[in-house]
């Protein structure tokens, strides 16, 4: 049995085989999470024509408030994401959680972009 060696690198394993059959097109661009220690960043991208539509992240200066938690703050993020995509003319996303679990912050920032508008 082979053993990976970091998480990271178990982490990135996990997206390529995702990635296998996932792919954004123009009907359907792709939604993309990305979760760092203490941020959380999505952007949607038309793989296609490889152009971002629409990016949102929680370092912005709306969305940075003392005290917040991180997963208020990915819920802030889904829901401007959402905002944005549907200002790109975007109505319909593929979700693409880059291999992180679907919980927590992940989970809260596609609750909040689908109650925003976003359809998954």
């Amino acid at each position: 049995m082979t053993q990976v060696a970091s998480r990271g690198a178990a982490r990135q394993k996990r997206h390529e085989r995702i990635r296998l059959r996932l792919s954004g097109s123009p009907a359907r661009p792709r939604l993309a999470v990305f979760r760092s220690l203490n941020n959380i960043y999505a952007q949607v991208i038309d793989d296609t024509s490889g152009k971002t539509l629409a990016a949102a992240s929680s370092l912005e200066k709306e969305l940075k408030a003392a005290g917040k938690k991180k997963t208020d703050e990915a819920k802030e993020v889904g829901r401007l994401i959402a905002e944005r995509a549907k200002s790109a003319g975007v109505e319909q996303v593929v979700f693409d959680r880059a291999g992180f679990r679907y919980h927590g912050r992940i989970k809260s920032l596609a609750d909040a972009a689908r109650e925003a508008g976003l359809e998954f």
